[in-house]
């Protein structure tokens, strides 16, 4: 066995969460990068300040429907 494969599990723990975060991270630049192309395809300021609230709405609602759902499991634990 090799000593450095051993490794104690807070140092895996904290690489684990690392990873996660990175993850979380890259997700959100991805997801935020195409909020962002959306609204560089827009004409005017005016339509790119309309098509950013349209988003904020959308956000806001896909919120709204995930505490609906994560409060209707959490009864019927």
């Amino acid at each position: 066995m090799i000593t450095s494969d051993i490794r104690p599990r807070d140092e895996d723990a904290r690489e684990a969460h690392m990873l996660r975060q990175r993850g979380e991270q890259a997700r959100r630049e991805i997801t935020l990068g195409a909020i962002r192309a959306h609204l560089e395809e827009q004409p005017s300021p005016s339509s790119i300040r309309a098509c950013a609230r349209r988003w904020c709405t959308a956000i806001t609602n896909l919120a709204d429907d995930v505490v609906t759902a994560t409060n209707s499991t959490e009864t019927h634990e």
